[in-house]
């Protein structure tokens, strides 16, 4: 293509995307996708959403959005604008001047990238790539992924990149759940594969969110990503390999954390649980992990991290089975528990890879009962690692049912919880998220693990 031709293509798509005529299409309407279709769709670009699960479609076409992050009000007013419209059919990406690739990137039993759905994805788009588009990935993934696996499929249809099509990467920020920050207001870390690529990427999403941070290439803001999460996922289990140890000197952790957090300078608080859960702590850093062998390079404090905060639902279960027999004089494998909260953090109905899940097979793994009650789950869906659990019901919370119960596990701390009411019911409360002490309640039969 002549230098002209090529220059024409990058000016062309600009304009667009300056004037807001681009489309937008989005891949992926999951927790990351659905809010950033709404987020783009409300800063004036008309947006296409597409998923391979029909019946996200047909909850979108009714205007019911399944994602708390967007209401369904929310939604309805970028349809009946004429701004948003979803679909399953992917042919319709040709008619997209931007695409945003927001599929899982989950590991395999080994503790490897799965990069299926990013390739399978990637595959879909160069059946419909044409000249004058910008692709950008935004799912979690090694530093690497971008240009050496999505630009390397979409040149596999003969067009270049910077030249006919333009790449970048872009990383998602979603928090479930947090009141004071959305997709429009969290800064958005921005890279692409060449000057051109980036130019656009500035922006498109400077017209979508109120903060744009470039970088230099679409490597650094694959690390961008993992950094922030192999940081949180080091000092989480920082904290929670000081509980075990402080446990056994009769300190408890979450007094110690709370006067350390009171000095101005030096210290971020981070919080002990029962383990970690969402789509990112777990999981993402051993992406970083898996690609640093290429190099001959250990990663032993992602590691280590990773081995402590897989080992804390394993310990809570001990914690559990301790109170129980020398509380109530019972073995765990004659108890019957019921686990509070599923989903991975409090307020939210998100149980991906929940430690709460993996607490109810432990339990039954040593014998005993378990069942769960969560205001935001009225059912366990079908998961990739848990597929005994499915279908399992949330059960109500009265009196008479907290009093059936052996024991009660707080494994997450949802704020519409009376914990109070909870205190008089319950035979034995073992409360791993220190919602009791937070609350100021007290009582002999709360245990902290």
């Amino acid at each position: 293509m002549a230098l002209d031709a090529r220059s024409s293509t990058f000016e062309t798509l600009s304009k667009k995307i300056e004037a807001r005529t681009a489309r937008a299409g989005i891949i992926g309407l999951g927790y990351v996708g659905l809010p950033l279709a709404i987020a783009v769709a409300r800063s004036g670009f008309a947006v296409t959403g597409f998923d391979i699960d029909p019946k996200k479609i047909v909850a979108l076409d009714a205007r019911r959005s399944y994602i708390d992050a967007v209401t369904s009000e929310a939604l309805t007013a970028e349809i009946d604008a004429g701004r948003f419209s979803s679909t399953t059919d992917f042919a319709s990406l040709s008619d997209c001047d931007v695409i945003v690739i927001c599929v899982p990137t989950p590991l395999t039993k080994h503790r490897d990238p799965d990069l299926s759905f990013v390739e399978a994805t990637s595959r879909s788009i160069a059946a419909h790539l044409r000249p004058g588009q910008l692709i950008v990935l935004e799912s979690t993934t090694y530093p690497g992924t971008t240009d050496d696996i999505v630009k390397v499929i979409l040149e596999g249809t003969g067009l270049k990149s910077g030249s006919d099509f333009f790449v970048g990467f872009s990383p998602e920020r979603e928090d479930p759940g947090n009141q004071h920050y959305h997709t429009a207001t969290i800064p958005k870390v921005v890279a692409g594969d060449g000057t051109q690529a980036l130019s656009l990427m500035k922006s498109f999403y400077g017209a979508v969110v109120s903060t744009v941070v470039p970088v230099s290439s679409n490597a650094t803001a694959e690390a961008v990503k993992l950094t922030e999460n192999i940081f949180r996922s080091v000092n989480i289990a920082l904290v929670n390999e000081l509980k075990t140890v402080y446990a056994a000197m009769g300190i408890d952790v979450w007094e110690v954390i709370d006067a350390a957090k009171t000095k101005p300078f030096g210290y971020m608080p981070f919080y002990p649980g029962p383990g970690l859960g969402g789509h990112c702590i777990p999981i993402d850093p051993f992406y970083l992990t898996w690609k640093s062998r290429e190099y001959e390079l250990p990663t032993r404090f992602i590691e280590l991290a990773g081995e402590i905060n897989s080992a804390m639902p394993r310990y809570v279960v001990g914690k559990l089975a301790e109170a129980l027999d020398i509380r109530a004089g019972k073995a765990l494998s004659r108890s019957r528990v019921l686990v509070l909260g599923l989903a991975y953090k409090k307020n939210v109905a998100d149980i991906r890879e929940s430690p709460s899940l993996r607490l109810i097979e432990i339990i039954e793994e040593r014998g005993g009962k378990a069942d769960y009650h969560d205001p935001f789950v009225a059912e366990i869906p079908p998961t990739r690692e848990y597929q005994a659990l499915k279908g399992r019901n949330s059960i109500d919370l009265t009196p008479d049912a907290i009093a059936g119960y052996d024991a009660v596990l707080i494994a997450t701390d949802h704020d519409v919880i009376d914990y109070a009411a909870l205190s008089k019911s319950a035979k034995l409360i073992v409360d791993t998220r220190n919602v009791f002490s937070r609350l100021g309640l007290t009582a002999d039969h709360v245990i902290k693990a």
